[in-house]
């Protein structure tokens, strides 16, 4: 079962990023790794141990926090497309199709005009 485990950890340049990063990805059962310097928070889901995530991170790093361990978060539901309408093509017996050209398009296009009204 996956598991989000997130820590709190002292992260002061990219070498001790680097470090941290390499740690925790050699063990297995991680899906991903997201490190946020900024905020100095360490996230790693997957089935691996959390315990093992915070040994690694703590020998790494020298100070790491146990911020949460959890089921990871629920992926965002993508909303459906709507179907476009689907267009009814002219009938034959339209007279106003056979009096002018008609054209059907899915996007206007803008025809080359030579004349504009001011």
């Amino acid at each position: 079962m996956a598991q989000r485990t997130v820590l709190k950890v002292d992260i002061w340049c990219p070498k001790c990023q680097k470090k941290l990063l390499q740690a925790v990805s050699g063990l297995e059962g991680v899906n991903t790794i997201d490190i946020d310097a900024t905020k100095g928070l360490l996230t790693v889901t997957g089935e691996a141990d959390p315990y093992e995530i915070i040994v690694r991170a703590r020998k790494a790093c020298k100070h790491a926090e146990v911020v949460t361990i959890g089921p990871p978060p629920a992926p965002p539901k993508k909303p459906e497309k709507e179907k476009p309408d689907k267009k009814v093509p002219p009938s034959d017996n339209c007279r106003m199709c056979q009096r002018f050209a008609v054209i059907h398009l899915d996007q206007w296009d803008e025809p080359n005009v030579t004349c504009s009204i001011l």
